[in-house]
């Protein structure tokens, strides 16, 4: 069984909602599954997220990139970075913002480039994205992410409301694909 931590940043709850959707897909997929708030991280958490197997880290997009409070974790990682802790662990990463844009892929960019300094695995969505004429929202990968999970969830939206039902589907398979890719690689 791996050990799959999510550890996110949710600034009004819709990627809280999409981080406990990866949750359950990794947990479905028969993971031992964490989910840790940047805000919650201390001596604990540090050796939960060294204890993982694979890390998926989880941001809203904010200006162009991961939120401050995200950033604030990333830079607190260069103490597990310094000894190599999370070398040749599982990581993956998701984002969620107000456009269907939004310049998420800066996010994504931003948590491989923290991956590749961390020396991790980095996996993607492994799904084609919904892009036809037939397409609606509640589709698999409608915001056709690759190289991470996009969700959109409209500025008006509460976290009840969004991020929509395919999103959060989308969530789930990606979060099954992340903890078989750590089963697959650890065995």
């Amino acid at each position: 069984m791996s050990k799959v931590v999510i550890v996110y940043h949710s600034g009004y709850g819709h990627t809280k909602r999409l981080a406990e959707a990866v949750l359950e897909g990794a947990k479905s997929a028969g993971a031992d599954t964490t989910l840790l708030s940047v805000g919650e991280i201390n001596d604990d958490a540090w050796a939960t997220l060294e204890a993982a197997d694979a890390i998926i880290f989880g941001a809203p997009t904010y200006m162009g990139g991961p939120s401050a409070d995200f950033k604030k974790f990333a830079d607190a990682s260069s103490k597990p970075w310094f000894g190599q802790k999370w070398k040749d662990k599982i990581a993956a990463g998701f984002t969620n913002s107000a456009t269907m844009n939004g310049d998420k892929f800066s996010t994504i960019a931003y948590f491989v480039t923290l991956a590749m300094q961390h020396s991790m695995i980095w996996v993607g969505t492994g799904m084609m994205p919904s892009n036809t004429k037939a397409a609606t929202r509640d589709d698999l990968n409608y915001v056709g992410g690759f190289t991470g999970l996009l969700a959109q969830s409209p500025a008006d939206a509460s976290a009840e409301e969004a991020p929509p039902r395919g999103d959060l589907e989308t969530a789930k398979v990606f979060g099954a694909r992340v903890a078989q890719t750590a089963a697959r690689w650890n065995r």
